[in-house]
């Protein structure tokens, strides 16, 4: 059990303290709907790229990519590289002109004024639905985490509490936290929040990465402790080892179909670039995001790397003689951390106590806990209340992204486009803080509810193909396509998602049971892994997207081209910049080819 001191809760309130300041403070700046839900789209260039880095760091991301760097080594920093930036450089270069000239509030909102309002409509929900249920699962990951490493059971016992309550503890109260200041200024609050939270992660994960690191005899000693090959094949048989000299082709096809449809698509992120003050801002927001990712592998990817690599716990007795006394000292270790590898515990049966086995009698891994038991391990008091704050901005961060993300599509997009047409800001102001804090409440509902998923890289990598992989399609002919069709996206869009839903209930990984894992129609299939599988389900809603969305269009009447201005890339010209090395386009060449690089040695 950990033993914080005092200057470990005061870090943990001071962090409170200023994230509720900061949304008291600009709530003077709160005056018109654009002000609540677009931040004015007057923020600094800085924050917006440190918020945009920040909203993409959520507590299931942070602890996902830990949990894929302990599963699959370097290679989840070669796909981590690779799939994610050449996605956020395109989202800056070529779908960011056309999210801000349009003027569009949201990304669900630039369907209607490309295509028209089922389409809209259809996004919105599916985006809204999403949204609630991605804060559920950060929720609930933060809740099992903190239950698990029992941080708050110290302060539970002092005031004579039982631990059963830590649970619902730690997911009301970080929500409360941030449902506060997010009803005081909107997005401005959670954004500038974001920036200091992005600040937090990096200097509550850097020192345990150092001792980390330190402590496996550094860069050269976690090299050699790796097997030369650790990552199953993701679409070949099970047996088929690792990925090897495939692993840039796989990470590059991976990121295309799952990443683009995150950083091109997803509104949580894309807000904070869209409340920029200019056009050029807006840009750049995620050039500058996509010149900070490379650097985040060794944040979060190195910690599961090392745990999984470091010296198992065992149960041991140690028996001394001391003045004719014979003392017997047992170290007791609890069996999943025994049963686990490394610092990565195994995962329990709870009706047995036993570990779980895979087919071939391994021990099932935890992989969440990669990152916070290296919390735990190496950061001494002092610093273990600077990463715990580290671990607690993660969830907020990316918590409060899906909210004011949630209360602008439900405000902008579905009740002002259903239900009413115009009002005041005042009006919207406030039906905005009632989605907030009624959004909050269905998310904290779902957390308490969720189960079925051991691993949140798993929950990520399902909502990208069921949700993001289908509306890239949409989007991508919206924005380079003049002949694409309302009719056509609708129909593409439908049955993308169908397709993926369709595919995921038909096939099943192996040493998986039918249920949310897939095989809830019939199993017609067995993928060799989670990850394959939601990889040929974002496939298969991409390929019927696309495929229903063309033919569609080809047989009804698109829209003239001056309804398209502005909407349309060919159709929408941008200032020009005179000095060729300013230009987005240069600055996302030379970011494209440090992540190649890097990617290149990391595989």
């Amino acid at each position: 059990m950990p033993n914080l001191i005092a200057f470990d809760w005061l870090i943990l309130l001071v962090y409170f303290f200023c994230v509720l300041a900061i949304g008291f403070s600009l709530r003077r700046n709160i005056k018109t709907g654009m002000d609540f839900f677009e931040a004015g789209r007057a923020l600094p260039m800085w924050i917006c790229a440190l918020a945009f880095v920040a909203a993409s760091l959520g507590s299931q991301d942070v602890i996902a990519m830990g949990a894929a760097g302990a599963k699959y080594g370097f290679e989840a920093a070669a796909f981590f590289s690779l799939g994610a930036i050449p996605a956020v450089l395109f989202a800056g270069v070529f779908m960011m002109p056309l999210y801000y000239g349009s003027g569009a509030r949201s990304t669900p909102e630039y369907l209607l004024l490309r295509f028209d309002q089922k389409t809209h409509l259809l996004s919105a929900f599916t985006f809204a639905v999403m949204t609630l249920a991605s804060a559920g699962v950060s929720l609930n990951l933060m809740a099992r985490l903190f239950q698990a490493l029992r941080v708050f059971d110290p302060l539970f016992y002092s005031f004579g509490l039982t631990r059963q309550g830590v649970f619902t503890f730690s997911i009301f109260v970080p929500a409360a936290i941030v449902l506060a200041y997010l009803l005081f200024a909107g997005l401005s609050g959670a954004m500038v929040s974001q920036a200091l939270q992005f600040v937090l992660i990096a200097a509550g994960f850097l020192p345990m990465v150092l001792m980390g690191l330190k402590n496996i005899g550094g860069w050269s000693g976690l090299k050699a402790s790796l097997p030369a090959a650790n990552m199953r094949d993701w679409s070949g048989p099970a047996n088929a080892g690792a990925i090897g000299p495939h692993a840039i082709g796989l990470a590059l096809l991976l990121g295309f179909v799952l990443c683009a449809g995150y950083w091109c698509t997803d509104f949580r992120i894309l807000q904070t670039a869209m409340a920029a003050k200019n056009m050029e801002s807006a840009r750049r927001v995620p050039l500058l995001a996509a010149a900070v990712r490379p650097l985040l592998p060794f944040l979060l990817i190195l910690p599961g790397m090392i745990a999984v690599w470091l010296p198992t716990p065992h149960t041991t007795t140690v028996v001394r003689e001391e003045g004719g006394v014979i003392y017997h000292e047992i170290t007791v270790v609890p069996r999943d951390a025994e049963g686990g590898r490394g610092l990565v515990p195994a995962l329990i049966d709870r009706a047995t106590g036993n570990p779980l086995l895979d087919a071939a009698g391994h021990p099932l891994l935890n992989y969440d806990r990669s990152t916070p038991n290296m919390l735990l391990r190496f950061l001494p008091n002092g610093l273990l209340g600077l990463g715990l704050t580290a671990l607690l901005a993660c969830l907020m961060s990316g918590l409060a992204a899906c909210i004011t993300a949630f209360n602008t599509v439900f405000t902008c997009d579905l009740y002002q486009s259903c239900i009413r047409k115009a009002a005041s800001d005042r009006h919207y102001i406030g039906l905005g803080r009632w989605a907030a804090a009624g959004g909050m409440l269905l998310s904290a509902g779902l957390a308490c509810e969720m189960t079925g998923f051991d691993n949140t890289l798993e929950a990520l990598l399902l909502v990208f193909s069921l949700v993001n992989a289908p509306q890239l399609v949409t989007f991508l002919l919206g924005m380079f396509s003049k002949r694409t069709t309302g009719d056509g996206a609708f129909a593409g869009l439908a049955a993308g998602t169908a397709a993926a839903l369709l595919h995921h209930g038909l096939t099943l990984p192996v040493d998986s049971q039918a249920g949310i894992h897939g095989g809830w129609i019939a199993v017609l299939h067995h993928y060799p892994s989670f990850m394959a599988q939601c990889f040929w389900t974002a496939i298969a809603a991409f390929a019927a997207n696309l495929i229903v969305a063309v033919a569609v269009s080809l047989c009804t009447k698109a829209k003239p081209e001056a309804e398209l201005k502005g909407l349309v890339h060919s159709l929408t010209p941008l200032p020009p910049i005179v000095v060729w090395w300013k230009r987005p386009e240069a600055m996302a060449a030379a970011i494209l080819l440090a992540a190649f690089a890097l990617g290149v040695c990391l595989a």
